[in-house]
């Protein structure tokens, strides 16, 4: 979690930094990509931003909210909590580095992936929604940040708009290339197709940076923990 803080921009300096660590998971960019795919790409592209959003301020609020209530979060959680964050991060990380190593095996898209070429606008924004409660990386940082910002003594004004920057920052990557899409239409089809083209013949060197990715985050708290026990 990050330290307490009396001022806006010691706040923002941390929150910002969290949110970019969900906006440049390659995890977060490839499904933004792959929506606009969609038999509609316009209504499911905005559905989906419209559901990222709503579900990263929903958690982030909710974080807030409850950091007065919560106030035992702050203190170090159980030395097996954190060992089993150790274990579970040096796992997913060792799993990643398999799939890198075995990527020509892999030539078709995973099913997930193909999912999306016959998603709907509601199936959408419940896909996006459902994304932000079940990704181990964003509710490692979504939950803290909104922890951090309901703890730091700010005033009721400054924790929202502290709130509402790391929901914004957080949602950019997949906020740009579909209000690209919303804005420019079928003039972007070829360089959307031509990304997705290249996703497909990557998808399991992109699923393993992934796996790297959620592994390092997760270890990265466990160790964390251990240290400030």
């Amino acid at each position: 979690m990050l330290p307490v803080a009396h001022s806006l921009g010691s706040v923002l300096t941390g929150v910002i930094g969290l949110g970019l660590v969900i906006a440049l998971s390659p995890i977060t960019v490839i499904p933004a990509v792959l929506v606009l795919q969609a038999p509609r790409p316009r209504p499911s592209g905005l559905a989906f931003l419209a559901g990222w959003v709503l579900g990263l301020a929903a958690l982030t609020a909710l974080s807030v909210g409850a950091s007065g209530l919560l106030g035992g979060l702050d203190k170090a959680p159980p030395r097996w909590a954190s060992w089993l964050r150790v274990v579970l991060g040096s796992a997913l990380i060792l799993y990643g580095v398999y799939q890198w190593l075995t990527r020509r095996r892999h030539t078709e898209s995973p099913a997930w992936m193909r999912s999306f070429a016959t998603i709907t606008p509601v199936r959408a924004a419940l896909t996006a929604a459902a994304l932000v409660v079940i990704r181990p990386d964003v509710l490692l940082i979504c939950v803290p940040a909104g922890l951090a910002i309901g703890g730091s003594g700010l005033d009721v004004a400054d924790y929202w708009i502290a709130a509402a920057i790391f929901v914004a920052v957080a949602a950019s990557t997949v906020a740009i290339p579909i209000l690209a899409y919303a804005a420019a239409g079928h003039r972007l089809d070829d360089a959307m197709a031509r990304l997705k083209d290249w996703m497909d013949r990557n998808n399991a060197a992109l699923m393993a940076g992934i796996l790297v990715v959620i592994g390092l985050l997760v270890l990265y708290h466990g160790i964390n923990a251990l240290d400030h026990r």
